[in-house]
């Protein structure tokens, strides 16, 4: 099992890329593969949970050569064969791993397909609610039994069948619910529509429309017509700000800092890290220099003395990967941070609410907790401890930030896990703890296959 051992730094000067945005990632291996031809895919995550799509994609016969690879991960640069919207059944059940975001979409994917499949994770995913997508799904005409130990959990076995085209009011904000229904919607005859109750990612519609295929949008509700057949074109993934917002917090907390995170998406469904980070007294500008259906810049960030803020209700669903690495921001702060309406963050890798909030009460921080979020009084000292990321890779990267800030040597323990988003982070990490400034200290090691 390995770990991460971390100490407090006194400065961060650096420039550097984070690997490719997991969101669109898993959306490039999908419309790729739906595709008419050939893809190529540029700056693709080579994490788990992205090959995990990838080879899903392939078992149902839309099959990749690698172009070139990330050091002892996976493929960044590949060429996706498309199968023109008509996949195969596959040889055998689809492993998922952890990924959350690759079963919901694969769900939506297939549950209009001619052939039965079966989807299945490991126990993290298994004990995630599915009933999301399982019931807007089923009211398009799929049929999907969910064959968990907890209810409404996969494994998932998706039955043959033949979708109609729906209007679904989603209950909760969520990108995957909505991304699941519009693929289901592309093998349904007919205008399928999904209404949003708060502004959700907006990867899948930009992506679709990459790919020459036609979304339409009035206020919060999105719609798409079945029968459009991706075209194949070649794609590249912007950066992860998700990845990148770890580094952001450990620059904008460190009076004096600079640190330029190049070429990294700045979709604006994305960049509420930010807004918050702005809020709190960090420096920002955004410079966008590519805009092929996702915009992509570099951030420039000056570190200051931070306080606290309210993290506002139409902000959460846009920021609820970087909440945890938020919360530490927030024990760094001066003042109170108040966090709430993100009920939905105890049913993540772990329950990231009690999770963040008992690590940071270890780490001698002040934090009271919610059912939906928890408040942080910040600018107490931190101070060193064992912290398990309980095989949640944001949990793992967010609290190796704090000990950049602590008194002593804080362990991580499981960081296995923060391959299923950032592989290369410990690289990062080491030079960061170095304090190393130059590009070369930061460069990834890739390899060519082509």
């Amino acid at each position: 099992m390995s770990e991460f051992r971390v100490k407090a730094i006194s400065k961060l000067h650096a420039e550097f890329s984070v690997p490719g945005d997991k969101s669109m990632s898993h959306r490039a291996a999908i419309l790729g593969g739906l595709s008419n031809g050939t893809c190529t895919i540029r700056n693709f995550l080579p994490s788990e949970d992205c090959i995990n799509t990838l080879n899903a994609m392939n078992a149902l016969g839309a099959s990749y050569e690698v172009l070139d690879e990330l050091e002892s991960y996976g493929p960044i640069n590949l060429r996706i064969h498309g199968q023109s919207m008509k996949l195969s059944a596959p040889a055998a059940p689809i492993d998922c791993g952890n990924a959350g975001t690759g079963m919901r979409l694969l769900a939506g994917l297939l549950a209009g397909q001619s052939f039965s499949t079966e989807l299945f994770g490991d126990a993290s995913l298994s004990s995630r609610p599915m009933g999301r997508i399982t019931i807007p799904l089923g009211q398009m005409g799929a049929h999907i039994e969910t064959r968990g130990e907890k209810p409404g959990c996969a494994p998932l076995l998706i039955h043959a069948a033949k979708l109609h085209p729906i209007t679904y009011d989603m209950p909760v904000a969520s990108a995957q619910v909505k991304s699941a229904v519009l693929l289901a919607g592309l093998f349904a005859d007919g205008e399928t529509t999904v209404i949003q109750p708060a502004e959700t990612r907006d990867h899948t519609e930009r992506m679709m429309a990459s790919f020459g295929m036609t979304t339409r949008r009035a206020g919060n509700a999105i719609s798409i017509d079945g029968g459009q057949v991706p075209q194949a074109c070649d794609f590249t993934v912007p950066g992860d700000i998700s990845s990148a917002a770890f580094w952001l917090v450990a620059a904008a907390a460190i009076p004096g800092s600079r640190l330029l995170i190049k070429d990294v998406g700045l979709n604006p469904t994305r960049t509420a890290i930010l807004k918050v980070l702005g809020r709190m007294g960090a420096h920002m500008s955004e410079i966008v220099h590519e805009s092929d259906g996702e915009p992509i810049g570099n951030i420039e960030l000056h570190g200051a003395s931070l306080t606290g803020t309210t993290i506002f209700i139409d902000e959460v669903p846009n920021l609820i990967d970087e909440i945890p690495v938020i919360a530490v921001a927030a024990a760094l702060a001066q003042g109170r941070t108040i966090i709430r309406n993100a009920k939905e963050l105890r049913v993540k890798e772990s329950d990231r609410i009690s999770t963040v909030v008992n690590h940071l009460r270890a780490m001698g921080a002040e934090v009271d907790e919610f059912e939906d979020g928890m408040e942080i009084e910040g600018g107490k000292p931190l101070h060193a401890a064992v912290i398990d990321s309980h095989g949640d890779h944001r949990i793992a990267m967010a609290f190796a930030i704090a000990g950049l800030f602590a008194e002593g040597e804080t362990v991580i323990k499981n960081t296995d896990c923060v391959n299923t988003s950032y592989p290369g982070f410990a690289h990062h990490l080491d030079a960061i703890l170095h304090e190393r400034s130059q590009a070369a200290d930061f460069t990834l090691p890739t390899v060519s296959r082509a």
